[in-house]
């Protein structure tokens, strides 16, 4: 005899309320400022190349097209939109990552994502605060740099330490055999999550910006205090990672050649390598205007609004109950 499925959602008429309360607010707040919403595919022809993310294929035969990808954020299809002159946009949408099950994460996630023509990462943070603070009736935040972040929380200077001082570091958690292989953004990854990230916004939202220029993913570069750092922005709450926002990079040869990187890190670590996305290529070739755009988890906001710990209990259905 087989066990019966669960049929009855995870989440209480309360939870699916305040949901369509946060979308609500969601699409009132860009209705003021004039943000057009769009849609883009769920399906789409390519994964992404970041090591750290893992997307999940689909066996799609359709117009010529065989396999494609479900799609880990509408990012490269909305720049599309940008490059295409549809200006600031914003999207609500469902999206996708293989292997993410945890508190804090479901396969399928509720994602905004959002893009401010003619904006800068310092205009867009004030923008997300807006959104943010104004839904949680909570107080600014503050902004931290990533460095003094893990100075004052970790104790390390992550410019500065060695490799091998950060192995050493990170052996608490992991066997030397393991580390080999992570490298040093991972072992840094390792210490924000588990030392840096559970201390933050614990008294007030905070903003941690400067990351490391190794780990600026799709935003620009620029230099403080002798060191390269990204454009780049998470927005922390009660130590949960709420966003993560760019100062755009707009440069094709640039991005060509951060994709390169991130296929070289990929095979290096055992992942396949992921074919790069002509279209979203072709569209910083015509030409992407100067623009900010943040990711933010609905869902997590959800869960920091109902006071929430496990995100079972804002989803109707998650994986377990799909």
């Amino acid at each position: 005899m087989t066990d019966r499925p669960v049929w009855r959602p995870a989440a209480a008429r309360a939870v699916l309320e305040s949901r369509a309360q946060l979308l609500a607010h969601v699409r009132g707040f860009f209705s003021e400022r004039q943000v057009l919403e769009v849609e883009t595919p769920v399906l789409g022809r390519h994964g992404v190349t970041d090591l750290n993310l893992d997307g999940i294929p689909a066996a799609v035969e359709a117009g010529g097209v065989q396999g494609g990808w479900l799609q880990t954020s509408p990012e490269y299809h909305m720049k599309r939109l940008l490059a295409a002159g549809a200006g600031s946009i914003f999207q609500v949408a469902r999206v996708f990552r293989n292997g993410e099950r945890g508190k804090r994460h479901n396969p399928e996630f509720s994602m905004l994502e959002w893009y401010r023509v003619g904006f800068d990462d310092q205009q867009l943070m004030r923008e997300v605060a807006d959104l943010v603070c104004g839904w949680l009736e909570c107080s600014p935040p503050v902004t931290l740099s990533y460095r003094d972040a893990m100075q004052s929380i970790a104790g390390i200077d992550p410019m500065t330490v060695t490799d091998r001082e950060l192995e050493r570091y990170c052996e608490q958690w992991l066997e030397p055999e393991q580390l080999a292989g992570l490298g040093r953004d991972g072992c840094l990854d390792l210490v924000m999550s588990f030392v840096v990230e559970p201390e933050l916004g614990r008294e007030q939202p905070v903003f941690i910006t400067r990351y490391p220029a190794s780990q600026a993913a799709l935003a620009r570069i620029s230099e403080h205090q002798g060191y390269k750092v990204a454009h780049r922005f998470e927005l922390y709450i009660n130590g949960l990672e709420l966003c993560n926002g760019y100062w755009e990079l707009t440069d094709p040869a640039d991005q060509r050649a951060r994709f390169a990187a991130d296929n070289y890190l990929r095979r290096a670590s055992g992942k396949p390598e992921m074919a790069i996305d002509d279209a979203f290529l072709a569209a910083l070739d015509n030409g992407l205007p100067d623009c900010a755009g943040v990711a933010l988890g609905l869902d997590r906001l959800l869960m920091l609004k109902l006071g929430s710990t496990d995100i079972r209990d804002v989803l109707a259905f998650p994986i377990e109950r799909a």
